[in-house]
């Protein structure tokens, strides 16, 4: 029942960075290359019309987190407080700068809630990726300093970073050079998602320069992923254990690389959804190889005295699970029926649907 639960949830995580990551990935373009009025509201349209129902699912599987595997969820939203904090005001101010930006004909007023749109994408982006690479990574859970807890083992805190600046300090902070690849990576992975879904989804005036920028950006994300791998068996030696162990499982980092290498040849791809297709496969192989290589663990410890945190052992029992189940079901049948109906209203280009102002 833990491995059915966890998943579920890794599928509604996927799924939520493969439909938000690519409002993020608008912003992103929206705050760098959109600089015609034209082309800053069709962008922001190409976000707007979508993130409610997009961000529905990363709802769902703080839910469904908190129903399978409770021990989980109480140490990574205590430990991860601060960043989670900084998270949920991102969100909040990417929200409004979307709706708000069109209700006054005022540049000034669309100038401020453009740049809260833009500014909050990049930075949601590079949290979710310094997230993950905390999470790779691993805490030092129970608080451990010269041999001796100071809180439970499952509770940890870190500050948002250390003056080391090092993932392989006693007590590493939330933002460290490690961390910050990562993040960076997703930054990179996002902005090409969110370009190939505004060639998608748009006739922008900057469609002809967007297969240009996905390619220096999936270079870039070449160059940046070579370096997670290498510096990643310094920082956590067993890594690459279970591909070594079930060879099945590079299946995972071959989706990725599929995704890159499609995605460096997107100047000659004429299908605006494969190019899409290509984008999600980096988000799905990246997700995917970094659970298969921890798995069972889901957040490692960097100390010997307290375990890691597994499905195993942070999980709820047998009834309470069966439970969730019944309840996780009619849950996404609702949140399907949503994600269908929503995205049938919303076919095809975008450039002349009301956004509802």
């Amino acid at each position: 029942m833990e491995l059915l639960w966890y998943i579920v949830i890794a599928f509604v995580l996927t799924v939520f960075f493969l439909l938000d990551g690519y409002d993020f990935g608008t912003g992103i373009i929206h705050l760098f290359f959109a600089k015609t009025e034209d082309d800053k509201k069709v962008i922001a349209k190409a976000a707007g019309l979508f993130w409610d129902s997009n961000e529905v699912w990363l709802v769902a599987a703080g839910g469904l987190l908190f129903m399978a595997f409770p021990v989980y969820y109480a140490s990574i939203f205590s430990g991860f407080y601060l960043p989670l904090s900084m998270v949920l005001w991102l969100i909040i101010f990417r929200a409004i700068g979307l709706e708000l930006r069109s209700q006054f004909e005022y540049q000034m007023w669309k100038d401020l809630w453009d740049k809260a749109f833009g500014i909050s994408s990049l930075l949601l982006a590079l949290f979710f990726g310094i997230t993950l690479g905390n999470i790779v990574r691993g805490v030092n859970l129970g608080g451990v300093e010269n041999g001796i807890a100071a809180y439970e083992a499952h509770y940890f805190f870190l500050p948002l970073w250390n003056p080391q600046f090092s993932p392989l300090s006693t007590n590493p902070g939330v933002i460290d050079w490690f961390t910050l690849i990562i993040g960076f990576i997703s930054v990179l992975t996002l902005t090409i998602h969110g370009a190939n879904w505004i060639l998608l989804k748009t006739n922008s005036s900057i469609n002809k320069d967007l297969k240009r920028i996905i390619f220096y950006s999936a270079i870039i994300l070449t160059v940046f992923t070579i370096l997670s791998l290498g510096v990643l068996g310094n920082i956590n030696p067993g890594s690459f254990v279970n591909f070594i162990e079930q060879p099945f499982l590079f299946i995972f980092p071959l989706l990725f690389v599929g995704g890159l290498i499609g995605t460096l040849f997107i100047k000659k791809i004429k299908n605006e959804w494969l190019g899409l297709v290509f984008s999600s496969l980096l988000i799905i192989g990246g997700i995917s190889t970094s659970l298969a290589s921890m798995f069972p663990v889901i957040l490692p410890s960097t100390n010997n005295l307290s375990r890691s945190l597994s499905i195993y052992n942070t999980s709820a029992d047998e009834y309470s699970l069966g439970i969730a189940m019944i309840w996780g079901i009619i849950a996404f049948g609702l949140l399907l029926i949503y994600f269908i109906v929503q995205k049938k209203l919303t076919s095809g280009k975008i450039d002349d649907m009301d956004y509802g102002h």
